[in-house]
This record gives C-alpha cells, structure tokens and sequence, in this order.
C-alpha cells in the first residue's frame, strides 16, 4: 500500500459513515456518495481489480446503483459496521474482508425491542419480499449493460485508433460490469441464507401461524434470484476474486475471455 493510501485510511472510514441510502435500495446522490465511489476506483485499481477509467454509461450508473442495496446489510447493525460495509461495496475494500455471518440478521432483529412476535415475523417478510421485488429490474439492467460490452468488445478489432491502454480499458470495465453482478447474486444468496436462519429460529423461539407468510416471502425471493443465474457462470464469483476458489481448480479463467477476438 502506498504512502497515500495509508494517509486516507482514516479518512475514509468517516467518509463511508456519512453514505446516505436514497429510495428503493439506491445510494442517495451526494458529494459524500461521489467522494467514496471515487476512491472505490482508485483504491480497486490499486489492488489490481478491475477498475476502468472510462466514464460510466447510464445503464453502468443505474446498475451499481440497484445493487448497492443487496451489496449493503440487512440487519440494522452498528454505525461503523455500516460504514466498513459501504467502504466495500464502493469498492474502498476488498469483498473478501467481509464474513458470511449467517446469524446476523437474526440476532439483530431478536435483540431488538419489541411487543409481539408478529412484528419479528413481518420485518423478516417485508425484507424479503422487498428483495425479490427489486431483482426483475436489475436482471433486466444487466442485460442491458452486458449487451452494450457485447458491443465494446466487437468494436475493439475494427477500431484503428485506439492503442493497448484503450484495449486495457475496456476490458477492465467489462469485468468491472460482470464482477458487480457476481458480486450482487453472491450477496443475494448470503440474504437468503440469512432469511432462513432467522426464519428457522423464529420457529424454536417463537412459534406461531405467522411464519407461514415469512416462508412464502424467502421463496418468492428464492424464485426471483433465479433470474441472476443465467446472467453469468457459476464460477463467476470466484473468477471475480469474491471467494476462494475450489482447491481442486487450476487458476481461475479470465472474467472476460479473448476480449479482443470478437467479430460482428
């Protein structure tokens, strides 16, 4: 890590702290926001992530937006857990510094004050149904987004201007693209498994006809989260650096394979 980098470190974790989230699981716009986004890149691009410099398409914009809610934490922890959260989904960190952490949506909803069961069992509904609901739109922006790389990459061998760097360039931010949808379905399935934690402990601790709608929320969720698994290959989370690769496997493929080769 370079000097300036070390310097930035406090900083940004009060940065990440003033992140503000806008409606419907979007990061609301503000200098803060645009400020950790910015050193996101960098700090990727100093790991050796996939970090373009080219300017952001709207549909790249749209799509790093609705995912900034699965990339988030479902349960309501401290500020500063918030805040390393944010610092990761913008990329400020690295994804594998996270934990799974099953347990935590569940202990952060039983720790909370509360006069009925029923309230547990709805908050658990209502975050999965919100969920599920948000996925069609980002499936559907992803397409979009992988379309026009489709694009880039095609143009590549039939643009005489442009140099290795501009090469580099796209392809980074093709992977870039594929790397934050792995990253969003890697994510969603850690939500589920959350859900059904919490779901399955509401059952020992507090039994009641309510978790019949909870367990048809975490499906209706589960349904949806199909729509993510044609989008990219399995693998694809661990081609992205986001978990540990299979020890039995060589060396992870390339995100994005013979970006240069493509034809019309």
């Amino acid at each position: 890590m370079g000097p300036g980098a070390r310097v930035l470190g406090p900083l940004l974790l009060l940065l990440g702290a003033c992140a503000q989230q806008g409606d419907f699981g979007r990061p609301a716009p503000s200098a803060w926001n645009s400020l950790i986004e910015t050193t996101g890149t960098l700090a990727a691009r100093e790991r050796g992530a996939p970090a373009s410099v080219f300017p952001l398409t709207d549909d790249e914009t749209i799509l790093r937006d609705r995912a900034w809610r699965f990339l988030m934490p479902a349960d309501t922890r401290a500020a500063f857990e918030d805040a390393l959260a944010n610092l990761t989904r913008a990329r400020v960190l690295p994804p594998r510094w996270r934990s799974d952490d099953i347990p935590a949506y569940h202990n952060d909803l039983i720790s909370e004050a509360f006069r009925s069961p029923y309230s547990r069992y709805r908050r658990l509904s209502d975050d999965a149904i919100a969920d599920g609901r948000l996925i069609p739109p980002f499936a559907a922006i992803a397409e979009r987004v992988f379309a026009a790389d489709g694009v880039r990459l095609r143009a590549l061998p039939f643009s005489k201007s442009l140099d290795d760097g501009d090469v580099k360039q796209a392809a980074m931010r093709v992977a870039e693209n594929r790397c934050i949808v792995a990253w969003t379905r890697l994510e969603t399935a850690l939500r589920i498994a959350r859900y059904r934690y919490a779901l399955e402990h509401f059952l020992i601790e507090m039994p009641g006809r309510e978790a019949a709608p909870a367990e048809q929320a975490i499906t209706f969720l589960e349904g949806r989260r199909a729509l993510l698994d044609p989008l990219l290959p399995p693998d694809a989370a661990a081609r992205c650096g986001l978990i540990e690769p299979p020890a039995q496997a060589g060396l992870p493929a390339p995100v994005v394979a013979q970006p240069v080769v493509a034809k019309y």
